[in-house]
């Protein structure tokens, strides 16, 4: 059932027609707003899906159970980029999310209640998700609770957008009182109302003007009564008078696009789309919103699925946001040389880094270094494959 028609069934048929008009104004200076908030949520969630959730054990990187679960399917209803998506969605609309574990799948909690304690876990209750409601109760350590900020930044840009979106309506009212056609009819106009002339009158004023005004580029044909003169008060441009150009408008747009970007740490050209030193834009995006993110999930994750003993002997998670930023095989070309040179990076770490399947043969995990470089202590250069 629509929304008119929801009113229509309260008996208030009369009412649809006054409230219709307030309805869609609210709703049209709320969708910039919206616009905003889902373009940064959507394109931090596009960078977190580009990461690959590695799983290591004992200082190698292995392909288990967990990765599967991270990178590939969480659970059997969703895919890991419908989870990733989902979880990021929640985190900063409602600056929390809650990840359960049931039968060896993960679940993002769409509500639930929780019970905070100083010096024991904490315990989460009435977990739903989607129309099923888990029995009993979770322990802290039994979940992963995620929490962006101390202050939920949503409320921030709501209360923003409270006054600016009342600014951002005024601007579009003006913009189309400013721009609207002005006409002034002279004529006789003082005459009986019941005589063929007012009758021819408004014939005019009804029939004649509305289809008149409100052509389209076709074009229209207006027939002037004789001892009736059309004067055209609208102008012409803003010089002189007071026409609002719809930059107006669009800058008071750009700027909720900008304080919404500022709130979320995402460089304002990404977000619309500017072409100009995207690089550094995009350095910046992951200094300060991917990576912030990305070490608040890990470390989560490591808290909870691994612990401390198996984090310490090497065992843990480690999030990879290198594929994120796009590079041409030709830039990368004399980096990897100089890192395969010094025995940073072995055969098989190029391979991986340049979207290559590892290769299963153990000479393709030696590093390498060239005999330019000497070992300090002995004087003595260093020769392949020396470690």
């Amino acid at each position: 059932m629509g929304f008119f028609n929801w009113i229509k069934s309260w008996g208030l048929k009369d009412k649809v027609t006054e409230l219709e008009p307030i309805v869609i104004s609210l709703l049209a200076s709320e969708i910039y707003k919206r616009i905003a908030v889902d373009s940064c949520i959507n394109l931090i969630a596009n960078a977190l899906v580009r990461c690959e959730f590695k799983t290591i054990d004992k200082g190698k990187s292995v392909k288990a159970d967990n990765y599967y679960l991270l990178n590939v399917s969480p659970n059997k209803n969703e895919n890991a980029t419908e989870f990733k998506k989902k979880m990021v969605s929640k985190l900063f609309r409602e600056n929390e999310c809650l990840i359960v574990m049931a039968n060896d799948q993960l679940f993002i909690a769409d509500s639930f209640t929780v019970e905070e304690y100083v010096m024991k876990d904490s315990v989460y209750s009435d977990v739903t998700v989607g129309d099923f409601q888990f029995s009993g109760s979770f322990f802290e350590s039994e979940v992963i609770y995620l929490k962006l900020n101390d202050k939920d930044i949503m409320k921030v840009i709501n209360g923003f957008y409270k006054d600016y979106g009342s600014l951002l309506a005024s601007a579009k009212d003006i913009y189309k009182r400013s721009n609207a056609k002005r006409f002034v009819l002279k004529g006789d106009f003082l005459r009986s109302q019941r005589n063929p002339d007012q009758e021819r009158i408004d014939e005019m004023m009804n029939e004649q003007f509305k289809p008149w005004l409100e052509a389209d580029n076709a074009g229209a044909i207006f027939n002037l009564q004789k001892g009736y003169e059309l004067e055209d008060a609208s102008g012409n441009g803003k010089s002189g008078t007071n026409k609002q150009d719809s930059r107006d408008v669009r800058n008071l747009v750009d700027d909720v696009l900008d304080f919404v970007a500022t709130a979320f740490h995402v460089p304002r050209g990404l977000l619309k789309g500017d072409v100009v030193d995207v690089s550094s834009q995009t350095n910046n995006f992951l200094m300060f919103c991917i990576n912030p993110l990305v070490e608040l999930i890990s470390a989560e994750i490591n808290k909870k699925m691994y612990g401390k003993s198996d984090f310490l002997r090497g065992t843990y998670l480690k999030i990879d946001t290198t594929k994120i930023k796009v590079t041409d095989l030709n830039d990368m070309a004399t980096a990897l040389d100089k890192l395969f040179a010094i025995g940073a990076l072995s055969i098989n770490d190029i391979i991986e880094m340049t979207g290559g399947e590892r290769i299963n043969e153990e000479w393709a995990n030696r590093r390498y270094v060239t005999k330019n470089y000497i070992d300090a202590r002995q004087n003595q250069p260093l020769e392949g494959g020396d470690s």
